[in-house]
């Protein structure tokens, strides 16, 4: 087997080992239930901050977890091997948004609701995408005005993962012509609508939400950060959660690929099992080395980041990973679906679930082709974006 623990001390072992352990037992048995269901156990989110999966790298002081990026993106592999649609709750809830107000909250918001989201008495949801803006992220439509102490939103957002579970929204407002504003709209919020989003193709247990703020007022306390500065928390934030997603998508794809194993020692064809044919083999063994290199990318951005390298410095290495490891998602799930011929179409057998969970991850928190241009204007200086 291709070493996974090369360069990892014992205390990120144990603690992907905690993982490893809770996911065995507590997501995978129900996985093919929630996706049917289109609907993860609520309860799963109090197990979370039990383990302290929510509250990783989070200061103590706001019962958070000392931990390292190492040790994030190694909870996140494990969770992403396990369901895709509960990674995501942490993903955004405490890598999007639990972080960002860590990073950039007064004293009082930090006191407010970091300690509810690390114990997962609450969940946090990240509200920049709009129905009219995706990639172009700067062009958002949705406006907060200034009316005394208070601001208003007017707006709306769409594929907000957390959407209808959310406590709190983090959400993005045009302020100027030039400047986009963040702030913590807590979800009880006369104004505020949350309607879930059904028949997705993946992801399907998690909460996925289309959000409406009709005259919502809020506080200029709730205001995150300075005024005209949230698209660069938005993309800082964003440029941190690439290497969760990449995380993600390394998992997915390394249960596609012991699935695909497994099931080629156990399935029999022309007297002997399929696994023992050359051509499977290639398939498994390109799926192998695919999702090695994608997980040495991926480490190798949680250590720029624990070296103390600011996300703008590794915003290349993070769309890299991002890149690969997502692709990757769809290639190995793509062979393990192949290897299990047309038991892999039917979701009494995993393999549909790890393409159709898979196939998102090029797509969110930018997509494979954004993250090309990133990494190409980091190549050659010009920006093809613009």
């Amino acid at each position: 087997m291709l070493a996974r623990d090369f360069g990892l001390t014992e205390t990120q072992r144990d603690i992907r080992d905690l993982a490893a352990g809770f996911v065995d037992a507590e997501i995978v048995p129900h996985a093919r239930e929630w996706d049917r269901a289109e609907r993860v156990d609520p309860a799963i989110v109090k197990r979370l901050g039990e383990l302290g999966f929510l509250g990783l790298m989070v200061d103590e002081r706001y019962g958070g977890v000392d931990a390292d990026t190492l040790s994030y993106v190694l909870v996140t592999e494990e969770l992403g091997r396990g369901d895709s649609a509960v990674r995501g709750i942490v993903s955004v809830s405490l890598g999007l948004v639990t972080k960002t107000i860590a990073g950039y909250g007064t004293e009082e918001q930090r006191q407010e609701w970091l300690p509810r989201l690390v114990s997962g008495e609450a969940l946090g949801c990240f509200a920049l995408t709009e129905p009219g803006t995706g990639s172009d992220a700067g062009s958002l439509r949705t406006r907060a005005v200034r009316d005394g102490s208070d601001w208003v939103l007017r707006g709306s957002k769409m594929f907000i993962t957390n959407g209808t579970q959310a406590k709190v929204a983090l959400t993005f407002a045009r302020t100027s012509d030039s400047g986009v504003t963040a702030f913590l709209v807590p979800t009880d919020s006369p104004g505020f609508t949350a309607t879930e989003i059904k028949g997705k193709l993946g992801l399907r247990g998690q909460a996925t939400a289309e959000l409406t703020f009709d005259n919502v007022r809020v506080p200029d306390a709730a205001r995150l950060g300075e005024v005209d500065r949230g698209l660069g928390i938005a993309l800082g934030a964003l440029s941190r959660g690439r290497i969760s997603v990449a995380a993600g998508a390394v998992g997915v794809a390394q249960a596609a690929l012991d699935a695909a194993t497994r099931y080629a020692g156990e399935r029999d064809q022309f007297g002997k099992p399929i696994a023992s044919f050359q051509l499977v083999q290639e398939l498994l063994a390109d799926a192998a080395v695919d999702v090695q290199a994608s997980r040495l990318l991926t480490h190798h951005v949680a250590r720029m980041a624990d070296a103390g390298v600011k996300p703008k410095d590794y915003a290349t290495d993070a769309s890299a990973a991002k890149y690969h490891a997502s692709e990757t998602a769809v290639r190995v799930s793509n062979s393990c679906l192949q290897v299990f011929g047309g038991y892999g179409f039917i979701d009494e057998y995993p393999a549909g679930k790890y393409l159709r969970d898979a196939r998102v991850l090029t797509l969110y928190e930018g997509t494979s082709q954004i993250q090309k241009l990133i990494i190409g204007r980091d190549l050659t200086g010009i920006n093809a974006m613009s």
